[in-house]
């Protein structure tokens, strides 16, 4: 999925949140918990590549071997895009906040929704460190895909709107 449905996903999960448990989710912070797995995964090595780019270093933004290589991405990537990961985080901060930390939900729908929607290199290891299984789904990219999330994405925002307006 691309960052900005991520966003958009956390944030209609979050209202649901709040008001099926009728408890406060602030919706910036499970927006950002939302789309952190990926953000953690490619910042750096994006904006090391735009510098590059940027300065003449590099004439292409993709990999054209030259320049560092980011290797270990695909451990933090690994890391981030896991279920195990991701219930161990939320556990731990649970115990720790002595409450569950329900902004963080975000992460775990990122999780979710990418283990249906990568594939090829991108699947997702949503069991990492302790099993490589993967799914492999369909390409959040396919045209008809992407086209059906936003519009999908657009419905479930129109019902919020008409509830809340009732």
């Amino acid at each position: 999925m691309d960052i900005v449905a991520h966003a958009l996903w956390s944030v209609a999960a979050g209202i649901g949140i709040r008001e099926s448990l009728k408890r406060p989710v602030h919706l910036g912070w499970i927006a950002a918990w939302g789309v952190a797995p990926d953000l953690v995964s490619f910042t750096v090595p994006a904006c090391i590549r735009i510098g590059r780019y940027v300065t003449g270093a590099s004439k292409s933004l993709l990999p054209d071997g030259t320049g560092p290589r980011f290797d270990w991405v695909w451990n933090v990537y690994n890391a981030s895009h896991s279920a195990l990961i991701f219930a161990i985080c939320f556990g731990a901060v649970w115990l720790f906040m002595r409450r569950p930390v329900l902004e963080m939900l975000g992460w775990g729908l990122h999780v979710l929704i990418d283990v249906f929607t990568h594939s090829g290199m991108f699947a997702i290891k949503f069991l990492w460190p302790l099993s490589s299984v993967r799914v492999d789904g369909k390409r959040w990219e396919t045209p008809w895909l992407l086209a059906l999330n936003y519009a999908v994405l657009a419905a479930v925002y129109l019902l919020l709107w008409r509830r809340r307006s009732a």
